[in-house]
């Protein structure tokens, strides 16, 4: 199954653990989502992000939970979220956790795009329960 439908974040920074001496930059961040559409509900998570010295260099990892339905679906799931920037260019792997589905959502596996244009986010989820 493949489905779209907005969503609207919230982040925060958080105290961080490491503090470089020089060089890169390290900070750590809340998010929290509210979607909309086929997948309905809310999600948590946290951020880490490493910004480079070189201005649009930057990377981050996330680990969000999200709590609601999808297609009907009830339970919860995690994501992962890797990505890359690099001056105009970008890189985002964003994907289920295997084994990471509760109740009806047991057994669902997938990946998730993150589109952002004009403020406005939205999601496609490619997804399979099985």
């Amino acid at each position: 199954m493949k489905i779209t439908g907005p969503f609207s974040v919230t982040m925060k920074p958080l105290d961080t653990y490491a503090s470089p001496s020089d060089g890169a930059s390290l900070g750590r961040m809340s998010i929290d989502k509210e979607f909309s559409g086929p997948l309905e509900g809310t999600s948590q998570g946290e951020m880490l992000t490493g910004m480079s010295l070189v201005k649009g260099s930057a990377g981050y990892v996330a680990i969000e939970k999200v709590k609601g339905s999808l297609a009907g679906k009830t339970g919860t799931f995690v994501l992962q979220h890797f990505g890359i920037m690099s001056g105009t260019e970008s890189r985002l792997i964003l994907e289920v956790i295997p084994d990471s589905g509760t109740e009806e959502l047991t057994g669902l596996t997938g990946k998730m795009e993150i589109n952002n244009e004009n403020g406005q986010h939205s999601y496609v989820f490619d997804y399979e329960i099985g």
